[in-house]
């Protein structure tokens, strides 16, 4: 049997091993015949694996972790923009638009008064759980975790707490739906309120039917534009004092490119989806770094907080808009 100490003795290899095997399996993906077996490379597998090899083998190269993951984030999210379209996300939010606002706004106010004023979580770890709650899990902490300037371990812990609730949503939804009664349109726009990943929404709307799966990825794109505001408005508050305000020019690249992908690029969809699933390998690989970027002690400091913190958010957003749709 391999001992840990031979495995932290060995951690750049089996680093290398483990960074090699995700892309392997990741490229896998542009090769027909092989592309199913590239399906298991999610975005939380790649942050597990990630966290599992950190908190057995211990830290790898931790200077190129955290250089490569701070710029190929930063390029993933800029990738994604060019999965957009902006006309068709503001147009599937005009109905809804006063309470995807209200419900925004509302879950950031009350992510950070349980989180810093309730369990006494640190503040960036707080705010970026809010935000992965309030808009689409994430895409939402990978946006605002450079603008936040938020640390590697933070951005693991929040990603960790939102992709595990995220797997949980994803079965216990449906089967919610079905017991208060939900309609497919009610169901579809819970789900889009209520779990915090696209991929998980999608994922339970389709388990509940094809007008759900159709509610549910309409209004959560649109709450995906709120990424937009959220990160420059990031950028305003946590400024410093006597400090000029940081600018997240690769925001800015993000709308760029959700405009050419609607207004330029209209006619070739091609090129945007190969652009936004290359993205989307980015920022799995992203992921992994992420995790690797986690020791045990900043687990053993962290605590079981930002856990708790996840989960009563989600509850409370989860019961208030369920309350909200089955009364109005």
């Amino acid at each position: 049997m391999i001992s840990v100490t031979a495995l932290q003795q060995n951690n750049k290899t089996i680093y290398v091993g483990l960074l090699s095997t995700l892309t392997v399996f990741l490229l896998m993906d542009y090769i027909p015949v092989l592309a199913p077996f590239s399906r298991w490379v999610t975005p939380p597998v790649s942050l597990f694996l990630g966290l599992i090899f950190a908190l057995v083998c211990g830290q790898a190269y931790p200077k190129f972790n955290k250089k490569v993951s701070k710029y190929l984030l930063q390029y993933s999210v800029v990738g994604l923009g060019f999965g957009m379209n902006l006309q068709a996300s503001l147009a599937s939010g005009k109905e809804g638009m006063e309470f995807t606002i209200i419900s925004v706004i509302g879950t950031m106010i009350i992510g950070m008064f349980i989180g810093r004023k309730l369990l006494k979580v640190d503040r960036d770890t707080a705010y970026l759980i809010s935000s992965g709650t309030a808009i689409c899990g994430g895409s939402a902490i990978a946006a605002v975790g450079p603008v936040l300037k938020a640390k590697d371990s933070e951005m693991s812990v929040a990603l960790a707490t939102i992709f595990v609730l995220n797997a949980i949503a994803l079965f216990i939804f449906p089967v919610l739906g079905h017991m208060f009664g939900l309609d497919q349109q009610q169901f579809g726009t819970w789900a889009a309120i209520a779990i915090h990943d696209t991929s998980s929404v999608v994922g339970a709307g389709a388990a509940y039917g094809e007008e759900a799966l159709k509610v549910a990825t309409t209004i959560k794109l649109t709450r995906a534009l709120w990424i937009i505001p959220l990160a420059f408005a990031t950028s305003f508050i946590f400024k410093g004092s006597g400090k000029k305000v940081s600018i997240p020019w690769f925001i800015l690249y993000f709308v760029v490119a959700i405009v050419l992908n609607t207004y330029v690029l209209d006619g070739v969809p091609q090129f945007g989806q190969a652009v936004s699933g290359l993205a989307r390998k980015g920022l799995i690989i992203t992921m992994f770094f992420i995790g690797a970027s986690l020791s045990m002690d900043v687990l053993k400091q962290v605590g079981m907080k930002p856990l708790v913190q996840g989960v009563a958010l989600w509850a409370v957003i989860s019961i208030s808009s369920l309350a909200y749709i089955l009364l109005f």
